[in-house]
């Protein structure tokens, strides 16, 4: 088994992870705000979450390229197994407080940081460069199929199961996923003739290639700024939905699943087409649409108006993700991709800590006080998402970030 159809395999087993995580996830969201009832602890679960995952990103990046992906990957699943392990143990013996969950959240978001370049460069060395944008598209799908499945999942189950039903299906489906991979060959590129460095050597390898490429630094300045402005916004919407409609368990999972369902469209949609033939179109419209939708969030009311545009928020974020990864996948040699990737999401990603520690306390001491702690949250969502249009379409005012695919050759192929 190769190329596409190993690839539909390993796709699988890792939905299903996912699947079984966004599930915890949300039944985690509901235990922790009942517990305190701020957006703070919201807010911080985030937090605790991407920090490690951004700080640890390019030293994983350097492993990922000197090990073999798969076991990368393996690595960080069957890790993430044991720390749901740890918090079933927990809530058994009636002891899981929200502190836990911030240390697991740590924990997870460090494991994040090898597995996500480690699947990156994975698909790109199983795939031909044609089917790059729609692999991307499918992956963005598994994402949003989880998205639309474990809200309803989570909050259908919680009352039969308990939160211990739902950790065991969490277990489940990382079983899964380390089965499959075990199951698909994933290459190992051979290593560029280049002189032996250290770890740390290897690990800012990645942002000297970016920083050498300005075309490619100002796509990531780019979703730095977008992704700041729109987690700001994101991090406290399921606080705003709860204030709103006084904790309703099922107004929440409405709104999450048609984000999911949002997903799903977007990345069937994008796994058809495959994209546009400039890339940067998908990249800049994405953003600048995704963030229009969750800026009218902020003026519309009830969970149904809420729904329909979380669907629409979440449609364009495949078409945005999967546009930049196709250029990425073309313009960086295979041999440094995991090195060149974990230095790109640090860059990019570095916004999403720094937004979710501020957006909590924005919500709680500043815009709640004065309007009420749903409308505050409200008024967040259409201040940041318009300036993420705003942001997402400057993208056409800067000539080298808008010429990313013909001022960079494309990668040789190994």
């Amino acid at each position: 088994m190769a190329g596409f159809a190993a690839f539909r395999l390993l796709w699988a087993g890792q939905a299903l992870a996912l699947m079984g995580r966004e599930m915890t996830w949300f039944a985690l969201t509901l235990f922790a705000y009942q517990k305190t009832g701020l957006a703070t602890t919201l807010s911080l679960l985030g937090f605790f979450h991407f920090l490690p995952l951004i700080l640890l990103s390019p030293l994983a990046g350097a492993l990922v390229d000197r090990y073999p992906r798969k076991w990368a990957m393996l690595a960080s699943d069957l890790a993430g197994g044991v720390a749901t392990g740890v918090l079933l143990l927990l809530f058994l013996v009636g002891r899981l407080e929200v502190w836990h969950l911030y240390l697991v959240s740590a924990f997870t978001g460090a494991l994040s940081s090898l597995h996500w370049p480690a699947l990156s460069a994975a698909l790109s060395a199983m795939l031909d460069k044609k089917d790059y944008a729609r692999a991307s598209g499918m992956m963005s799908l598994a994402e949003s199929l989880a998205g639309v499945g474990a809200p309803v999942l989570a909050a259908a189950l919680l009352k039969p199961l308990g939160l211990e039903g739902i950790f065991a299906l969490d277990l489940l489906g990382t079983a899964t996923a380390v089965t499959t991979l075990l199951l698909v060959p994933i290459p190992n590129p051979k290593p560029q003739a280049q002189e032996k460095t250290s770890l740390l050597g290897e690990a800012l390898f990645g942002f000297r290639f970016i920083l050498e490429r300005p075309p490619l630094l100002g796509l990531q300045l780019l979703f730095f700024g977008v992704n700041f402005l729109t987690t700001l916004a994101a991090t406290v919407m399921p606080a705003m939905v709860l204030a709103k409609t006084g904790l309703s368990e099922s107004a929440l999972a409405l709104v999450r699943s048609a984000s999911g369902l949002g997903g799903v469209v977007g990345g069937l949609f994008l796994s058809l087409w495959g994209g546009p033939k400039q890339r940067v179109h998908g990249v800049f419209l994405g953003m600048a649409l995704s963030s229009l939708a969750l800026a009218l969030m902020g003026v519309v009311e009830g969970p149904w108006a809420w729904a329909a545009l979380a669907f629409l928020e979440a449609f364009f974020i495949p078409l945005l993700n999967g546009s930049n990864q196709a250029i990425w996948q073309a313009k960086v040699p295979l041999a440094v991709q995991g090195k060149v990737f974990a230095a790109r999401r640090m860059i990019a990603w570095f916004a999403t800590p720094l937004a979710m520690v501020l957006s909590g306390p924005l919500a709680d001491r500043v815009f709640g006080p004065r309007l009420g702690q749903g409308e505050g949250i409200a008024l967040m969502l259409l201040l940041f998402g318009g300036l993420g249009v705003l942001w997402g379409l400057s993208g056409y005012l800067l000539p080298r970030v808008r010429e990313v695919e013909t001022l960079l050759p494309d990668a040789k192929a190994d």
